[in-house]
């Protein structure tokens, strides 16, 4: 009995367990062997996992997404003009790729992240904007930034790595940063001194209107007043020669008569 429960021991001594949940992949591998290929031999495993762990390791990956902010870096457009890049990238294993991932690099996620996956990006960026000028690229971000993203999912989806979401904070250089601000400030400039001349066109037309109301309106109160004048001075003239001829009448009737014995003026017709 006392041999059975030695030999039980150093049997247990023998075997590990490992539990791989649903939000993992876990790699079961041979640590001292390799296929007739010269490959690892590893299989993709699930739940509870038992293993001699003198020879044989599980190593599992998460495959829910992962998000890394990486560190800003430069790249160089076709004109030469530096341009720094800070990139965001989230990411998800492919699970049936998992094993593959784990044969070619045997690296946990995040040495893989900052070797493997940088790279990628950094040659993502340098290859495609090597293609723009500065002008280009400025005028084109969000272009610029699909064919980026568009690169780098084709090389990270070869090696069993999803791209989820790609963001870059693009910051140009700071002479052509000061020349884009002196062009904006410049535009600024020109559409105000544009509209303060459009102010002063209509504020121009607006007195010319005016002004010419003003000298139509006095026109036709001067033409008015004109004629108002012109009857009155023509319906008190006659009245104005017989008021006056009364005022210097002494009361004699005239002497003087026509040849057929008529007064040379009807004088009754002034009392009329």
């Amino acid at each position: 009995m006392k041999r059975i429960f030695i030999a039980a021991l150093a049997a247990l001594s023998l075997v590990s367990c490992s539990i791989v949940d649903s939000s993992e992949v876990g790699i079961k591998f041979k640590k001292f062997s390799l296929t007739d290929q010269g490959q690892l031999k590893a299989v993709p495993v699930t739940g509870w996992t038992f293993y001699n762990p003198f020879t044989t390791s599980v190593y599992t990956y998460p495959v829910f997404v992962q998000r890394v902010d990486y560190p800003a870096f430069s790249v160089t457009t076709k004109d030469a003009a530096v341009f720094s890049m800070d990139p965001v990238l989230a990411y998800q294993i492919q699970r049936d790729k998992a094993v593959d991932i784990f044969a070619k690099y045997r690296k946990s996620l995040h040495i893989i992240e900052g070797g493997y996956m940088r790279t990628c990006i950094y040659d993502a960026y340098r290859i495609v904007a090597n293609t723009y000028t500065s002008d280009e690229l400025m005028a084109n971000r969000g272009e610029f930034e699909e064919k980026v993203r568009e690169m780098l999912s084709n090389n990270l989806g070869r090696e069993g790595f999803n791209v989820e979401e790609f963001t870059s904070q693009i910051v140009p250089p700071a002479s052509l940063s000061a020349a884009i601000e002196a062009k904006n400030q410049a535009i600024q400039n020109a559409l105000k001194a544009s509209n303060q001349v459009a102010e002063a066109e209509a504020n121009a037309k607006i007195a010319i209107a005016k002004a010419k109301g003003d000298a139509e309106a006095m026109r036709i109160k001067a033409d008015a007043e004109a004629y108002y004048n012109k009857t009155i001075s023509a319906s008190l003239s006659d009245l104005i020669v017989k008021e006056d001829f009364i005022e210097k009448w002494d009361g004699k009737l005239p002497t003087v008569q026509g040849g057929n014995g008529s007064m040379l003026m009807d004088m009754s017709k002034l009392f009329k």
